[in-house]
């Protein structure tokens, strides 16, 4: 397939020698699509840093790590080390090595080590399918089952689109872990937008990116086959791909898909691209056609079911797509033929295949405007001509992913060489954070790897899939048309995915990072392979050396992915045990055995902590109190970020009265909560419960200390506040961020009680309030007026409001006045 390029010409291969009828082969390749199957419907393995989303992730390594096995075995004589293609398998075992090196800095050492094992994941199937895809008759049964697969994903989202949840959830129940109660959850997505379809991601935005993907394999599928039957299946899911990525309303997938479109269009002759946007335009127009019926009935069947409506909505759907379906094939069976005979001449000329990409960069530039600045948007239903309409650089999404970029960068400027291990930016982000949003992902995959394993990890990573892609078009402009048609969907697949993962966290759904190291598998099992002299190695060296390497990975990761299931099973059994049961030691059992396994499990440690300070406060036994802080202390010595771990700590000090470790511990951590306004309300408390204690010890010194400490905290409120103001006109807040009553009332009491009354007067002044009724604002307004008769002045209006209510409060004020410290 390929023809020599440097020393002594040979012929070189790209086939395999295995035969396709080996029954070892016909296994893995059968698991590998059951494989795929299975984890579509596990919530697509998102990797969501929690306990529940665990264990499908394990059982994905355990599965993935099995197949290998049965790729070693099959492949076995063909591993070899003389061509640039052969040392891939080596390069990618960089990829999770980069992750391992990141564990010396990591903020969490339980979500590095998940990002460690999904890593494996990902190199042991670029290995296989770099493989498996060298096989013609394996790439056309794998390619085929993959667009099947999503074939069938597409149909699952429509099916609860169109209201029939407890069916959906039955046909998956048996073996998936999204569906809860019989239903999938989150398969439509609620926000501030309405119902929003998301299939089996629970989140819309990924699943239009798979869409996307799998709509433009979809027209270069059928453009690609002869065969008419073919070419009608993927005519027919044309319509239920668009409609489906119109109801993500998802405004990155319709911001990001002319950008991938273009790039594809790019490696197409002319008349392959004219095809794709005639195929395109009757599908646009078969959804258009039905979107609006077909949209409003998924809104009402998401409210109420009735047969007669979903089969309206059915009927609709079905209707447009055998239309689009039967065009779609006249196209190809008519018009495809005519198209290639007369643009022939013309793509042989050099950049032919440029014009056509250009002209639809203006094309799309028209119908964005047309959607964006005209009425044109109002054929189509409201919710999705409101996202449209809302499309601009000020948008909230815009702006908030720009300060989560922004933040990100402030990370990295901590971490730079090898990063803050897997996981970082949810565990670190709210530390750096502009303003207090919520979001464990930053929303750019390239942002969130580069966090993770610093500069060296991700110019590793980027070196590797970047030769892969150069190498692969180098590849694809030297061969004739059948054979660079033959891997070009694991390009479509590879390139739409990582375009939007530029604006998301598409790669946080372990699935979908599969996906993409299956087609750089497939992109690599397409290059040309170079005989590289310099690094080649004998045969059985080869086969010796990786064998040896390979072996002792998979032994490991084996043995790691059981443990992991084990210690998952023990957390969750203690969980459901302890809502049943009040047994301290039935509880503390299977803990026990978990944390024998992952001595820093983080529910594990939390729930067990918890188990021991009960018994300390039932019992007062010290070695409850001993056994609950020697926990926490361990658990934070890999988890540094937990947040629950630290507060839980803070607990057990102030159970035990030693209140100058509580408040040195919640003052030590308050860096790394900089927008918790509860954390900063109880450190001023604290520092002023402890200063007004070491005051009345005549301890100065400490007295400063504290005082200076609830000081320090409350500007750093009031700076915040005031930073909130700057933020663009269409950027939320996020979570709520303000002085409180009570953190005025203690503050003022620390400023007056450092003789300082005038500063005092003016911090109290702040939080007056006109509901006198409530205890706080009452004592804000006494100590407000005591102050300000300590300097010598009087706000006579509202002392007289005062004490009218209360004419006792007059002597208070007086006495406040003359206090002396």
């Amino acid at each position: 397939m390929s023809n020599p390029v440097y020393g002594k010409p040979k012929k070189t291969s790209s086939k395999l020698s295995t035969s396709s009828a080996s029954p070892l082969l016909w296994t893995l390749t059968i698991g590998l699509i059951l494989f795929l199957l299975w984890s579509s419907f596990q919530v697509a393995l998102f990797n969501g840093q929690t306990l529940q989303y665990e264990s499908p992730i394990y059982w994905a390594l355990a599965i993935t790590t099995l197949l290998f096995i049965i790729w070693a075995v099959v492949y076995y004589k063909s591993i070899k080390l003389e061509t640039q293609r052969d040392w891939l398998k080596i390069a990618v075992i960089l990829l999770p090595l980069t992750y391992v090196l990141s564990l010396i800095s990591a903020a969490s050492q339980y979500l590095a080590v998940n990002m460690i094992l999904i890593q494996c994941i990902y190199a042991m199937l670029f290995v296989m399918t770099m493989y498996l895809f060298q096989n013609k008759q394996i790439n056309h049964i794998i390619q085929s089952s993959l667009i099947g697969i999503a074939y069938i994903i597409v149909g699952f989202g429509l099916l609860n689109w169109l209201g029939a949840f407890s069916f959906a959830g039955k046909l998956v129940g048996w073996f998936s872990a999204g569906v809860v109660n019989g239903v999938y959850n989150q398969a439509i997505w609620n926000d501030s937008n309405g119902p929003r379809l998301a299939s089996v991601f629970q989140y819309p935005n990924t699943y239009a990116a798979f869409l996307m993907a799998f709509l433009f394999i979809g027209i270069f599928s059928m453009i690609r086959s002869k065969k008419a039957y073919v070419q009608l299946l993927h005519g027919f899911m044309l319509v239920p791909v668009i409609l489906s990525l119109l109801l993500t309303l998802s405004r990155t997938g319709l911001v990001m898909m002319p950008i991938v479109f273009v790039i594809l269009l790019l490696l197409l002759r002319p008349a392959k691209q004219i095809l794709w946007f005639i195929h395109l335009a009757i599908a646009g127009i078969g959804t258009i056609a039905i979107l609006n019926p077909v949209n409003t009935a998924g809104l009402e069947l998401q409210q109420t079911f009735t047969s007669a409506l979903a089969a309206k909505g059915w009927g609709y759907l079905i209707a447009a797509s055998i239309v689009v379906a039967a065009l779609c094939w006249a196209v190809q069976r008519w018009i495809a033929p005519r198209l290639e005979g007369k643009l022939h001449s013309w793509a042989e000329r050099k950049g032919s295949s440029l014009w056509i990409p250009l002209g639809s960069i203006v094309l799309a530039a028209i119908l964005a405007g047309l959607l964006l600045g005209t009425s044109v948007r109002n054929i189509l239903p409201d919710s999705i001509s409101t996202r449209l309409e809302n499309i601009n650089f000020q948008q909230h999404s815009v702006l908030e992913r720009i300060t989560f970029y922004k933040d990100a960068s402030k990370l990295f400027a901590d971490y730079p060489i090898i990063g803050a291990g897997g996981g970082a930016w949810g565990s670190l982000y709210v530390k750096y954070q502009n303003n207090p949003y919520v979001s464990a992902q930053a929303h750019n995959f390239f942002m969130q790897y580069l966090v993770e394993v610093g500069l060296i990890g991700f110019l590793v990573f980027m070196s590797f899939i970047l030769y892969i892609f150069y190498q692969f078009v180098r590849s694809y402009n030297r061969r004739s048309e059948e054979e660079r048609e033959s891997h070009f969907v694991y390009f479509i697949l590879t390139m739409s995915i990582l375009v939007l993962s530029v604006l998301d966290f598409n790669m946080s759904y372990v699935l979908i990072g599969m996906l993409v190291f299956l087609g750089l598998g497939g992109m690599a099992a397409a290059m040309e392979p170079r005989s590289l002299a310099r690094f080649k190695l004998s045969d059985s060296s080869a086969r010796g050396s990786y064998s040896v390497i390979a072996g002792i990975t998979v032994v490991v990761l084996l043995i790691v992915s059981v443990r992991f299931l084990q210690a998952n099973h023990y957390a969750y059994e203690a969980k459901e045990v302890a809502q049943t049961s009040q047994d301290f030691g039935e509880i503390k059992a299977p803990l026990d055995k978990d944390l024998s396994i992952r001595g820093t499990h983080s529910d594990s440690v939390l729930l067990l902590s918890s188990l021991y300070q009960q018994g300390f406060q039932q019992t007062q036994d010290d070695q409850f109190y001993t056994a609950a802080v020697g926990l926490l202390q361990k658990g934070l010595q890999s988890e540094p970020y937990n947040k629950s771990m630290v507060t839980r700590l803070i607990e057990l000090y102030e159970l035990k009265g030693e209140n100058e470790q509580a408040f040195a511990l919640q003052k030590e951590y308050a860096a790394n909560y900089v927008w918790d306004m509860a954390w900063y309300e109880k450190l001023i408390n604290r520092s002023f419960d402890l200063g007004y204690q070491a005051l009345g010890q005549g301890d100065a010194a400490s007295k400063e200390a504290y005082f200076t400490a609830g000081l320090n905290a409350y500007q750093h409120v009031v700076d915040g506040v005031e930073h909130l103001k700057t933020l663009p006109e269409g950027q939320q807040q996020g979570e709520p961020f303000e002085l409180t009553p009570t953190m005025i009332l203690n503050a003022g009491k620390i400023k007056y009680m450092t003789n300082d009354a005038a500063g005092a007067a003016a911090i109290l002044k702040s939080g007056i309030a006109e509901d006198l009724s409530d205890a706080t604002n009452r004592e804000i307004v006494r100590w407000y007026l005591g102050a300000l008769s300590k300097t010598g002045q009087q706000d006579q209006a509202l002392y007289d409001k005062f004490v009218a209510d209360s004419p006792d409060e007059a002597e208070q004020i007086k006495r406040i006045a003359e206090m002396n410290f």
